[in-house]
């Protein structure tokens, strides 16, 4: 027994390493590219102090790998295996645990599904039906995440424009329809890219999931040099 016990405790760790909000949005943010410690902590709105001490918790948990560069720590994710248990943990959290949905809600600010037509950024195309519009030239897609994760991966033929950026550079977009992708299923960027390029008399709608999943259902994925 005392020989299961260990091995068990080995499995916890893991367990251990996803026990925190906190912990679970720095996963997220390195599921999109590698990051070091400051700027990881500033996504993540953490102190650096707490950003730290979550990440070596992380790492004792072999959730994720780090290397020094210069004066830098460079934290990454240890593995796809690692990007994957985390689109788990949210897919059985969504199933399983009733508050997801209402918090989801909240956080994306959506409106009741019985008004949907009342919020443009619910309406939402899927990879396959993407991938044949983008061959026929009959839209636009758009990278709305940060510049690090744009380069780290991104659709290939995807314009970036972050959304922070994209109300000043709107015009950068040919004019055809937009669809708008971000991190994953939970991001709240690509929301925000759909609702702003409708009030400005764009057609957009939002790519189904984002990157995070894009990557795990092995899409295509094209880098830039930084």
């Amino acid at each position: 027994m005392r020989a299961k016990t260990l091995l068990f405790e080995q499995f916890a760790l893991v367990g251990k390493g996803l026990a925190h909000p906190a912990r679970l949005q720095l996963l997220d943010l390195l599921a999109q590219s590698e990051y070091a410690v400051e700027p990881l902590a500033a996504a993540a709105g953490l102190p650096l102090s707490t950003a730290s001490a979550h990440l070596k918790t992380l790492r004792a948990s072999q959730l994720v790998t780090s290397r020094r560069e210069g004066t830098r720590i460079v934290y990454s994710l240890a593995g796809d295996d690692v990007a994957a248990l985390l689109a788990n943990v949210r897919e059985v959290a969504s199933s399983r645990v009733a508050g997801v949905e209402p918090a989801k809600h909240a956080y994306l600010r959506l409106v009741d599904d019985e008004a949907t037509e009342d919020d443009p950024a619910w309406e939402e195309i899927g990879h396959d039906e993407l991938l044949r519009r983008a061959r026929q030239g009959q839209v636009a897609v758009l990278d709305v995440r940060p510049a690090p994760e744009y380069e780290a991966g991104h659709i290939p033929g995807a314009v970036h424009i972050p959304v922070d950026e994209l109300e000043a550079r709107i015009d950068e977009l040919p004019d055809i329809e937009v669809v708008a992708y971000c991190r994953g299923e939970y991001c709240v960027m690509s929301y925000d890219a759909v609702r702003l390029l409708t009030r400005r008399g764009r057609r957009a709608v939002r790519l189904a999931a984002g990157m995070l999943e894009w990557r795990l259902a092995g899409r295509p994925v094209q880098t830039t040099a930084a």
